[in-house]
């Protein structure tokens, strides 16, 4: 549920996603750098423990990843992939996770209020308690990240470890990461160190070497580096991320439609009335008089 204190910039289901008026504190974010990851998976064991989710069995699939894919017990995943490159063959690893979309399309997507909020830091979380389980945030993430859980019948995603970042402390992955592949701090301060990164590794001969900061969805959470920038789905990653026009598209246009509709509706109801007063049945067989 919400962490109390922090302020929420918005909600799913507020008209046009529209933001709540309070003031924007600094965002936060979280840096990964996907050349020094050694895919140890100290991460996937801290979030775990941290977020006390149940054992979820390993599944054997010819590769050194945990799990096929996220699930909703399992919010952090590292992804391996095998590419033959001309200097012979490498693994691409990457923290696969909620990205916390400046432009969330799971807050979009979402029909229930409150079940997905926005902080003023910019961490996306979901609320349990009014989740109603439709599953729409699904098909509003570019990244395909929330799950459903059949136990509980709710939809569940990364926090960002949103409890633990309003005790001013970093999230559990982070501080369980031995290389540094995984840095948390300001938004403008992760950007820094990813393009001082970026630049270290052109210079290493990484030529295509970029930040992952998708503006389609108005920039992440979670900034990426990758030494083979222009490919980034060899890491799983979309190269142009946006929110389907089909959420959009309902939330900006047919639900004030909708609205507007309902408002029209109710007020022609109300001017009929006043014009003509109630209606008055019609007395079809009048009463017959003596004689």
């Amino acid at each position: 549920m919400p962490i109390q204190g922090l302020e929420v910039l918005q909600s799913s289901a507020s008209l046009r996603g529209q933001n709540t008026g309070l003031r924007v504190l600094a965002k936060v974010s979280k840096y990964i750098d996907t050349s020094t990851c050694i895919g140890c998976k100290a991460c996937e064991v801290a979030c775990q423990e941290w977020n006390d989710l149940p054992v979820v069995p390993t599944q054997q699939v010819g590769t050194y990843q945990t799990l096929p894919t996220l699930q909703a017990d399992f919010w952090n995943l590292i992804r391996f992939n095998e590419q033959e490159f001309e200097g012979g063959l490498a693994w691409l690893m990457r923290k696969d996770q909620c990205m916390h979309c400046a432009d969330p399309g799971c807050l979009a997507a979402c029909p229930a209020p409150g079940a997905i909020v926005q902080y003023a830091n910019g961490i996306v979380d979901v609320n349990a308690e009014n989740c109603i389980g439709c599953g729409l945030c699904e098909t509003g993430c570019p990244f395909d990240v929330p799950r459903f859980s059949a136990k509980t019948g709710k939809m569940s995603k990364c926090t960002l470890c949103v409890d633990r970042v309003d005790s001013g402390l970093e999230p559990a992955c982070i501080k369980a990461c031995p290389t540094g592949c995984l840095h948390f701090g300001t938004k403008e301060d992760m950007v820094e160190l990813g393009h001082a990164r970026v630049k270290q590794l052109q210079a290493n001969g990484f030529a295509n070497a970029m930040l992952y900061d998708p503006p389609g969805v108005g920039g992440t959470g979670v900034v990426t580096v990758l030494a083979h920038g222009d490919k980034p789905e060899l890491y799983g990653l979309p190269k142009d991320p946006r929110v389907p026009l089909s959420v959009t598209f309902s939330k900006r246009i047919l639900k004030p439609l909708g609205i507007f509709a309902i408002g029209a509706t109710l007020v022609g109801l109300f001017t009929h009335y006043v014009r003509t007063g109630p209606k008055k049945p019609h007395d079809d067989n009048p009463p017959r008089t003596g004689g």
